[in-house]
């Protein structure tokens, strides 16, 4: 029998990530492009994927998304920042030119997934992996799914109280101003309030005192909300000294209320230091997604 080929689709907003992988979920071909309109990078997708023979594939992008399989908008993108991709069809433009089972669903979940099936979760039963980047996202796996009900799950849009030092700043969500996590602790809310990149601060600036803040107040939340045995940070903004502060601030914020592991073992950095985590997540879905069908 030959061995089977996994596709993976990581759309961001920046970049698309596409990639071939083994049944070791190693990456044996990758194409990087930027993300422009949908005709012009979903043509670059296809020429990439028509080298190959693919037996599935994991399709992990921005969102919001609608990725319930008994909607009539699955598939669909829904009010993106990315107004140009607004309404744009994922699952129907992709099965123009591949016919072989698809897995979609957010890119953060796929990173969620990578981590569990070979990252820091692989012995778990239960993990919330946390992006921050451009923007601030969350995917929680309990017992192999996905949590998350009508729709997938929009953790950086929820509310934050704000640090005692940053009143003053108005935030960069488009939604919610400084009022949600993303506003206030996404990548671009450092460059504003410092104009400076944060990969280009001192780590001794007072701003990671108040982005810690931020992230242990999220991380906080997730514990009394999912209580998984993990949480992973992953993304440009996140570094071991920054998560080294988050779990400062987590211990203050929890007051000894919830029982939680040693925090170095309980909320720690991504194992994916090059970023593959949704492009393994993908595959990972994938063949679990070939397995499924092989048995019905």
């Amino acid at each position: 029998m030959s061995s089977k080929r996994y596709g993976s689709i990581e759309a961001g907003g920046t970049k698309f990530v596409c990639a071939i992988g083994n049944e070791q979920f190693e990456i044996l071909e990758t194409s990087i492009f930027p993300t422009e309109d949908p005709d012009k990078t979903m043509e670059q997708v296809k020429d990439f994927f028509s080298r190959y023979h693919v037996d599935a594939l994991g399709i992990g992008t921005f969102g919001p998304i609608d990725i319930d399989e008994n909607s009539s908008t699955y598939g669909e993108i829904l009010a993106s920042p990315k107004k140009a991709w607004r309404g744009f069809n994922f699952i129907q433009a992709v099965e123009k030119w591949f016919s072989n089972p698809i897995f979609l669903t957010t890119d953060v979940n796929s990173s969620a997934y990578g981590e569990y099936a070979v990252g820091h979760a692989k012995s778990a039963s239960s993990c919330v992996y946390v992006t921050v980047g451009t923007g601030i996202g969350a995917g929680v796996i309990q017992n192999d799914h996905f949590i998350g009900g009508t729709t997938h799950l929009e953790i950086g849009h929820g509310f934050v109280n704000r640090h005692k030092n940053d009143f003053d700043f108005s935030g960069v969500c488009p939604y919610h101003g400084s009022d949600c996590f993303e506003g206030v602790a996404a990548g671009p809310s450092i460059e504003k309030r410092t104009g400076i990149k944060g990969e280009k601060l001192s780590e001794n600036d007072d701003i990671w005192t108040i982005e810690a803040y931020y992230l242990a107040q999220l991380a906080y939340n997730l514990r009394v909300n999912f209580a998984p045995e993990k949480i992973i940070f992953g993304g440009g903004v996140i570094t071991e000294r920054l998560i080294e502060k988050v779990r400062e601030q987590f211990e203050m914020i929890n007051a000894s209320y919830v029982a939680v592991p040693d925090l170095v073992d309980f909320i720690v950095v991504s194992i994916f230091q090059d970023n593959t985590s949704a492009t393994i997540g993908n595959f990972a879905l994938a063949h679990k997604l070939l397995q499924e069908v092989a048995k019905k």
